[in-house]
């Protein structure tokens, strides 16, 4: 009874191998991992010596051998497989424990296009996929994770059909996420991303309660191991609603730096946003904005939680604080409030929130997916923007600038964004005019009571007439940055210059469908 180990992440495979000799099985083994045995005092033999066929083509060839794949794959319950595998002195190997090549530690570390090749499997992947075709007899393992699992069930005559079977599917993902990463890999560096196929993969963190509505199912997957590293939860359990809404707001208040940020979100969309000296100042600037929609929203903080802030949050219910950290004392003033849920989301050693920037972005459609590259608002987008005008704007409202611009370009179109002192104090979103857009802003604002008078006005995208810019100097507005790029971008100048309005252009537009 043979069990074949090559493995390239070596966690736990000593161990394992003891195990199985104990349990009487016969170890057959390649390079590393047999070094690894052999140097623990685990009695293992060598594939080539196994096979009396060398390796060959410097390792390129060392598994691919009849006696190797002929004692995985051959049918124990059909008797002309199993008279075929005496006939020839195959041997059963009744346990594969193969991971695959680090290709994603190899890109990430290196460019050279050589070293990326000699580090696609070749031999891993065809025993993991024979072992998974033959699960009625085999036992494939691909996950360290499971050596302890195997162990106690080969120990306690549980090596069931239904294990088995579970152990194939993490197999065949093992090696579908393998070759779909080559695969992205090879038409990112000679397609520009954009091949023929486009493959989306993603690792189960958890699943979530149900989905948008409770007769969904849901669950959240990641691309790397961000979200099981780095997203700690402190109280709760959060919902697939959260998710999305913690997303944008990390976004937003993760866009400035180390600046103290807050953003509420309310169903995908800021309903406030402040960058004060401090986070408990940007907070109550924040809530200012739409008080009424941050009941019951979610809140992202760019920085640490105390317990005076802590205080003055539980005033009212909100249902999800993400935060780069939390003291003790700031944690236990949440405990009266049942339903609200506490995250922290940050590199360790930070005290910011972080999101990993992936390259792409992705849309599901009924029938397919829209796939493109990711959009950022650039370092310098703003800072090199065009005055189009003959006001040119002050150094704080150039500040002020930068952040409507910021907010706009992660809000959902069409979208304006009114700030004034650091604070958004006005927001139009995801209207199907612009004008609309700045009616519901300033119509929000007027509820709200607060004065506009001053403030700075960005869209992500151009204004196609002047109505807008009329709505503006008609609350105040004393600067506006936006892409440009209409037909009638002269009149909407003109206006400004009527106003004595200042206007920029940064000539890149920022859509959010």
């Amino acid at each position: 009874m043979y069990a074949l180990l090559s493995v390239s992440d070596k966690s736990g495979i000593v161990e394992f191998g003891k195990e199985l000799v104990n349990l009487g099985y016969k170890i057959l083994s390649t390079g590393g991992t047999l070094k690894a045995l052999q140097e623990s005092g685990v009695c293992a033999e060598e594939v080539s010596n196994y096979t009396q066929s060398p390796e060959m083509f410097d390792g390129r060839v060392k598994t691919l051998h009849p006696k190797i794949h002929g004692g995985i794959l051959y049918r124990r319950d059909d008797e002309a497989h199993t008279k075929s595998a005496k006939e020839y002195n195959i041997d059963s190997i009744s346990l594969v424990c193969v991971n695959l090549y680090p290709f994603k530690q190899t890109i990430e570390r290196t460019d050279d296009f050589g070293e990326i090749i000699e580090n696609i499997d070749i031999g891993g992947p065809a025993m993991v996929r024979s072992a998974a075709k033959n699960f009625h007899s085999v036992l494939i393992v691909t996950d360290p994770n499971d050596y302890t699992r195997v162990i106690e069930n080969l120990k306690h005559q549980n090596n069931t059909l239904e294990f088995r079977t579970e152990l194939m599917i993490k197999a065949y993902e093992h090696t579908a996420s393998y070759d779909s990463m080559i695969a992205n890999y090879m038409n990112k560096r000679f397609k520009q991303g954009f091949g023929d196929k486009q493959f989306i993969v993603g690792k189960k963190v958890f699943d979530t309660r149900y989905g948008e509505n409770p007769h969904q199912k849901g669950a959240l997957y990641e691309f790397s191991e961000f979200f099981s590293q780095h997203l700690c939860i402190k109280k709760g359990e959060p919902s697939f609603n959260n998710l999305t809404d913690i997303n944008a707001a990390i976004s937003i208040a993760s866009a400035f730096g180390e600046c103290s940020a807050v953003c509420i979100v309310k169903h995908g969309n800021p309903c406030g946003f402040a960058i004060k000296e401090n986070l408990l100042d940007s907070y109550v600037s924040a809530l200012m904005c739409d008080s009424v929609s941050a009941y019951g929203g979610v809140v992202a903080l760019n920085g640490i939680i105390d317990e005076t802030l802590a205080r003055k949050m539980n005033e009212i219910f909100i249902e999800v604080i993400v935060c780069a950290g939390i003291s003790d004392a700031a944690l236990k003033v949440f405990e009266s409030k049942k339903r609200t849920k506490i995250f922290t989301c940050a590199l360790q050693g930070q005290n910011v929130l972080h999101l990993p920037r992936d390259s792409y972005d992705f849309k599901h459609i009924q029938g397919g997916f829209l796939y493109q590259q990711s959009d950022s608002v650039g370092a310098h987008e703003v800072a090199q923007a065009t005055c189009m005008t003959k006001q040119v704007a002050t150094p704080s409202q150039f500040k002020d600038l930068e952040i409507a611009y910021k907010v706009a370009s992660l809000t959902k179109s069409n979208c304006v964004v009114y700030v004034k002192d650091g604070a958004v104090v006005a927001i139009g979103m995801g209207m199907t005019s612009r004008v609309d857009a700045s009616r519901a802003a300033i119509a929000k604002a007027q509820d709200m009571g607060l004065d506009l008078q001053g403030c700075v006005l960005a869209s992500e995208a151009f204004f196609p007439f002047r109505d807008s810019i009329d709505m503006a100097h008609s609350v105040g507005v004393s600067a506006v940055i936006q892409p440009g790029g209409s037909i009638r971008d002269d009149e909407v100048i003109a206006a400004c210059d009527e106003f004595g309005i200042a206007m920029y252009f940064t000539h890149i537009r920022h859509f959010l469908h």
